[in-house]
This record gives C-alpha cells, sequence and structure tokens, in this order.
C-alpha cells in the first residue's frame, strides 16, 4: 500500500527533534532538545482554563475577543492598525497560521525565500502548498544576511519570504538595516512576507524586537504568524494567530476553517487572560529567561564551545563545537545521549542546502534552555562525564546510556 501514497508522503521523514524527544523519554534523558518549558504556565492562565471547562466552553467555539486584544498588543507594541474583525484569524497555534498562509498565497511551483539555518517546518509547509523554498544562507559566526544574496536568490517567481525574528535555531535578532534589505526586495519584487514572530517578547541585552510589517510600505503585503506559546509557556495548548489584511486574512481563516475548524476553546477562554498581561509581566520573562541564557553560554564556553554569537532573543543556544574536537554535530549529540543522558538537537538538521563533510553546517548543536535551573544544572553535570581530565570533550564507546 506504501506505493498508493501521495509523492509528498513518500518523501516527508519524521521530525528529528520530535524523534530526539521521544528517545529523551524512552531513555529518561534530561531533554534540552525540544522548545518547551519544563516549569509550570501562570497559575492565572491555568486557573482561567479550568474555570472554562468547568463553565462547558467546550465546544467549537470562536472568541472574537482574542482578535481584539490581538490587535490592541500590535497597535502598543508596534503601532500597527489593525481591524479585529476583519484582519485577525485565530489558528491552532503558530505551526497552523503559517501553514494556512503558505496554503492561501502559494501556487504550484511559486518560489519562497527561506533563510538558512531555519526551522523544519517551513520547508515542510510550503512544499505541502506546492511552492518551491529557495534558501539564502546566513553568515556565522553573527548569522548576517547578505544583500546581494538576497537578491540574487529573488525572480520574478518569487512569492513570499519568510522571516523568523527572533530567530530559532540562532537566537539573532534580525537589524534594523538587514530588515530593510527584506522590505526592499518584497517591495522590489513584489512578493509577500510571512514572519513567525513567536519569540517576540523573549529578548535580551536590551534588543528590541521590530515587526517587519512596520516597516513603510510593509503592513499591505505582510503575514504576521504567532501563538500564546513561547511568551506564556503554554505550547501544549494551540493557539496561535496570523494578521494579514482583510482579503488574505479570509482566505487564511477559510482553510484554517477547513482544517480544523477551531483552536481549543478552553485555552481560547484563558487567551483572554494571558492576552492582557501587564508590562511587568513582559519583563520579568526577559529577565528569568536572560538568566537562563548567561548561565548556558558560561558553561558551554567553559568547556570550550564556541560562543562567540550570544543568542539575543528566543531560547536556544546554537553553539559551535570546540575548535580541537574532530568529531560531528551528529557524533557529538549520540554520544551526549549515550554516556550522560542529555539530549541536544544536531545542528546540521537546521541546514537544507547540500551539506559538505567538513562545513561549518556540521559544526553546531542547538541547546534549548526554556528549562529550571534544576534541570540546566543537572545537564550539565552530566555533560562533564564527556570531558577528559583536561576539561575537554571526548568520544567514548560504551554501552548504551539507555
Amino acid at each position: 500500500m506504501e506505493k498508493k501514497l501521495s509523492s509528498y508522503a513518500k518523501t516527508t521523514t519524521t521530525s528529528p527533534i520530535q524523534q530526539l524527544s521521544h528517545l529523551a523519554q524512552r531513555c529518561k534523558a534530561i531533554n534540552l532538545a525540544e522548545g518547551f518549558p519544563d516549569f509550570p504556565a501562570p497559575l492565572l492562565l491555568k486557573n482561567a482554563a479550568v474555570s472554562a471547562v468547568r463553565s462547558d466552553f467546550n465546544q467549537y467555539r470562536h472568541v472574537q475577543e482574542i482578535c481584539d486584544y490581538v490587535a490592541k498588543n500590535v497597535k502598543d507594541t508596534h503601532g500597527l492598525e489593525i481591524n479585529p474583525l476583519s484582519d485577525v484569524v485565530i489558528c491552532c497555534g503558530q505551526t497552523e497560521a503559517f501553514s494556512a498562509a503558505m496554503f492561501a498565497i502559494l501556487d504550484q511551483g511559486d518560489k519562497v525565500i527561506v533563510f538558512d539555518p531555519s526551522y523544519e517546518t517551513y520547508e515542510a509547509c510550503i512544499r505541502m502548498a506546492g511552492g518551491v523554498p529557495v534558501f539564502v544562507p546566513l553568515d556565522p559566526p553573527y548569522w548576517t544576511l547578505d544583500q546581494q544574496k538576497l537578491m540574487k536568490a529573488c525572480t520574478g517567481k518569487t512569492k513570499a519570504i519568510i522571516l523568523n525574528s527572533p530567530h530559532n535555531p540562532t537566537g539573532k535578532v534580525f537589524r534594523r538595516d538587514e530588515l530593510d534589505m527584506i522590505a526592499e526586495a518584497c517591495l522590489k519584487k513584489d512578493c509577500f512576507a510571512v514572519t513567525d514572530e513567536v519569540y517576540e517578547h523573549i529578548t535580551y541585552d536590551n534588543e528590541r524586537h521590530i515587526s517587519l510589517a512596520s516597516l513603510p510600505g510593509m503592513q499591505e503585503r505582510t503575514i504576521i504568524t504567532s501563538s500564546l506559546s513561547k511568551t506564556y509557556s503554554v505550547t501544549g495548548w494551540r493557539v496561535g494567530w496570523a494578521i494579514a489584511p482583510a482579503c488574505i486574512a479570509d482566505a487564511i481563516r477559510n482553510i484554517h476553517i477547513r482544517l480544523t475548524d477551531s483552536a481549543p476553546a478552553p485555552f481560547q477562554e484563558a487567551a483572554l487572560i494571558a492576552l492582557q498581561s501587564p508590562p511587568d509581566y513582559y519583563e520579568s520573562l526577559k529577565q528569568d529567561y536572560e538568566t537562563r541564557r548567561n548561565l548556558v553560554v558560561e558553561f558551554f564556553n567553559g568547556i570550550g564551545f564556541q560562543t562567540d554569537f550570544k543568542p539575543l532573543g528566543s531560547f536556544f543556544l546554537f553553539a559551535e563545537l570546540p575548535k580541537d574536537y574532530e568529531h560531528s554535530d551528529v557524533e557529538f549529540v549520540e554520544e551526549l545521549i549515550k554516556q550522560a543522558g542529555v539530549v541536544a538537537v544536531p545542528g546540521c538538521g537546521f541546514f537544507h542546502t547540500k551539506l559538505p563533510q567538513d562545513g561549518y553546517q556540521r559544526r553546531y548543536v542547538r541547546f534549548a534552555f526554556c528549562k529550571t535551573t534544576q534541570t540546566l544544572t543537572a545537564a550539565f553535570q552530566r555533560i562533564c562525564e564527556l570531558l577528559d581530565s583536561s576539561g575537554h570533550l571526548k568520544l567514548f564507546h560504551a554501552g548504551n546510556y539507555c
């Protein structure tokens, strides 16, 4: 029966991040692979969700008030005038919002610019919608965007440019001059921009996230996608949204309804509480994550990882293996699991162009630090098992940790 599968289904594979998370569960390993917090969501939100269940908000539901608060927050943060009745679509997380956006704007063969490295979902959604991803590399170690590379990749068939800032996996926050480059490309080629802004409230060192839609001429051609997941530590609630000009939002809404109908009703009710959080909530969120960021950077720098670029946003460290470490990112992650019981993600999984065996794309490892200090400390202690007497990384070849 396998030959009856669609051509896309035959080529798609299991998500490496999901595989590693499942491995972490089976092995009782510490999971620094997947970007979900291991600490509780805010009590006020949990109480609101429980109250909604008990109040029988358990059927299909479309809560307009969420759109009102999303529009207000976007205006307060980025100065954008958004019509909550026509321009906001509530979806089952950012992933569905992004997927629905791809189905709304792409025809077979349309080209879509994606910056490399990038989160794995983008390529999959583009291909499912019939588009063709075109990868433009960001240059290490600071993951800078080269304008010549961007403009060379843009052609008459370019339908959209994807922007994720703050960026997963690198922790980069795109600078204003880089945003200007992207806006210029969109305007010159008359194409869309589709943004993933789920980490918009998680930035460090006084860095500020700027939404591409706030640049001149960009609101009318930008689809913003985001969610509750990262900001409020509720990655399992699956409440997200797309913001776009009315005609595009209407298409996204129609596709969303045919895919899932509505986001989970009790969590939509709780979203109303989350989206009214006071400014000090977001400031505390930043401070807590910045403390964790500093902790992981100091540790990995101390054991020889190259951390010249310290993440300025998101909750991932994309660290380069020590210069004297002769093995690949995949080999390191395999030994990390087997010998220390810690799971991370080999960086090569975030690069999508053909990878040379000795290229920088095989020298990075992503560690998620959206974990308690106790979890991070325990992981550090286990990783120290991979050090030799001089404090350098080595490979062991004993039995599996599992």
